[in-house]
């Protein structure tokens, strides 16, 4: 249900945002100590050849970054409430503009560190005690000091950053607002086709709806096809251009440094998904028999094979269900979980104006909070179990190191999220026996979307960004070409590798953050190995996973994640989780 008002909901089911700052009044005073403070940063430019200098500056900086922080923080989620609120929506807007101008003024530091230091200076530094909150930032500006310019060419960089994000806002606006598609009839009606209503569609139990979905779907994206390919390959050349100027063999490696990874955890991943092919393959083969067709078609693949038994349970019972799966991390982990639930961590019910969806956000000086619209479905129950799985690991991070060290990159944002899910998974798999074909096939789409998918989708940026850089077109043709190969090999032969399909690659707005989706698969090669290790009795692998999670942004993602015994660097962990897969798979076979 939706409540009409937010004061139609009874108060345990809210968030306090009083924890992050006390009240509106509170945020003025922030806003005009932010304003003084930032200017005094900017009186260290020039002088940071002083390391005693550079120590007050940095330690300035970071204080006013955590103080708009929590400005920010605290008046979307106060917007998240209600959108409708000007109040909020104003203060939204101000702590915006507040933090661009916050950045614009201490973007000197970066540039006159490079310029002040040699490479084995600033490494010198982080290793002074004193240095020891900012120890892994200067490694990192260490480690990259050839890739930064010089301060004229960092501003030229700047300016065509301005512009040069263009090519994904005309992309998103004809995604979003311009793009027209045919109506599809289900039942004798017409329905009006949308993104979300495809994803919708898709699910149907007609055959004949999803295959009209399908084909509005990527008529409409054929017909712009020109157009779109215009655009994507100037994001690419965009890339390419960046890379080149900061010294970089290629888009790919200067993209995965931006996160302190290197080029061989995404090639493993691609050869590890090859790799792993017959066994997505033999699911195909499944999901093709219980579906009783002769050939699959892409238009296929998201419909249930199994009819699921929903998990209609109200909040409270989802609380319970989530604490006992995830009773496997430990008493101290249940206890954590019992103070999100009862002192105002999360905003469980959806009311009009409230934002949709689901998320984990929080600052470093308060616990993390997490947003909900729950309603009774076995996906909210897997919801609840994924954001505290977020909340957990920014709780463990920020209460183990500085605020400079704990925030962690993207490449390990999804992991605790995701280890949270398996883990609910198998034990709903052990405590609802009559569930159990369902939850495997569940667990196996996972797979498929996630891992195969994401991968086959990192695989086409690869193949696009390296052409671009050996001097071939992009033309819509080559583009088009690239993508219904990789689908036929990602599929195999026992998937009809339809004609349309060409044309998906122009549907994915992601491709216009060049290199993340990769980061969706090595998340769930690695939260499927800890929790399997997790699940197991394994009590140190519990124990390793606490160090993860309290690791925050304190050295490279691949390293932190070593710490729970992943080792993206080589193939083993591709491998076991891929075992997984076909484990679960061979259970699901016998159970078919």
């Amino acid at each position: 249900m939706v409540y009409e008002s937010r004061n139609d909901i009874d108060e345990r089911y809210k968030w306090d945002l009083s924890d992050i700052i006390e009240s509106d009044e509170r945020v003025e005073e922030i806003f005009k100590e932010i304003s003084e403070e930032y200017k005094e940063i900017v009186k260290f430019r020039g002088s940071l050849n002083d390391p005693d200098r550079l120590l007050k500056c940095l330690k300035a900086e970071s204080a006013v970054g955590e103080k708009l922080s929590r400005l920010y923080v605290y008046s979307k989620m106060n917007l998240d409430e209600d959108a409708r609120v000007t109040k909020y929506k104003a203060m939204t807007s101000r702590a915006e503009a507040l933090a661009v101008e916050v950045s614009s003024a201490v973007s000197f530091i970066v540039p006159e560190i490079v310029a002040s230091y040699s490479a084995e200076e600033i490494t010198a530094l982080s290793r002074k005690k004193e240095f020891s909150d900012f120890s892994y930032t200067l490694e990192l500006i260490a480690k990259k000091k050839e890739h930064y310019l010089s301060d004229k060419e960092e501003r030229i960089l700047a300016e065509v950053g301005a512009f040069s994000g263009m090519f994904e806002d005309a992309f998103r606006m004809f995604d979003n607002a311009d793009i027209s598609f045919k109506s599809v009839i289900k039942n004798g009606e017409e329905i009006e086709m949308s993104h979300g209503e495809y994803s919708v569609l898709l699910q149907d139990s007609d055959r004949t709806v999803r295959k009209d979905a399908f084909e509005s779907m990527f008529n409409a994206f054929k017909n712009m096809i020109n157009t779109i390919a215009v655009l994507y390959a100037g994001n690419v050349k965009k890339d390419c251009f960046y890379a080149k100027m900061r010294n970089y063999s290629g888009a790919m490696e200067a993209s995965v440094a931006g996160e302190d990874v290197t080029i061989d955890v995404y090639n493993n991943l691609i050869k590890s998904a090859h790799n792993a092919l017959p066994t997505l393959h033999r699911y195909m083969d499944v999901r093709r028999r219980a579906l009783g067709v002769e050939k699959l078609h892409m238009y296929d693949m998201h419909v249930s094979i199994v009819e699921g038994d929903n998990i209609a349970v109200s909040y409270e019972e989802a609380k319970e269900i989530v604490k006992k799966a995830l009773l496997p991390l430990g008493e101290e982990y249940g206890k954590l979980l019992d103070k999100a639930f009862n002192e105002g961590w999360i905003d469980v019910f959806e009311s009009k104006g409230k934002r949709s969806g689901a998320y984990s956000w929080g600052t470093y000086s308060s616990h993390p909070y997490v947003l909900l619209n729950y309603q009774k479905t076995t996906h909210d129950v897997f919801t609840i179990a994924h954001e505290l799985g977020h909340a957990m690991h920014s709780y463990y991070s920020n209460s183990s190191l500085p605020y400079e060290k704990a925030g962690y990159e993207i490449f390990v944002a999804e992991v605790a999220s995701t280890v949270n899910e398996v883990l609910l998974l198998k034990y709903l798999m052990r405590e609802k026996p009559e569930m159990k074909k369902f939850l495997l096939s569940y667990f196996l789409d996972m797979f498929r979307t996630t891992l195969f998918r994401q991968t086959q989708f990192a695989e086409f940026e690869k193949i696009a960004h390296e052409a671009e850089e050996r001097g071939e077109s992009l033309t819509p043709e080559y583009l088009c070409d690239v993508y219904y190969k990789l689908n036929a090999e990602y599929y195999g032969n026992g998937v009809e590798n339809d004609e349309l399909i060409r044309y998906e690659w122009a549907r994915i707005p992601h491709f216009y953050s060049s290199f993340y989706v990769y980061k969706y698969a090595t998340g769930i090669v690695s939260a499927v190995t800890i929790a399997d290790a997790i699940s197991s009795g394994d009590k140190e692998a519990v124990d390793n996973y606490k160090r993860f999670l309290s690791a925050g942004g304190s050295m490279s993602p691949v390293e932190i994640l070593k710490l729970a015994g992943v080792d993206l660097t080589k193939e083993d962990a591709f491998d076991r989780a891929m075992s997984v897969m076909s484990e679960t798979l061979s259970e699901l076979e016998k159970l078919a």
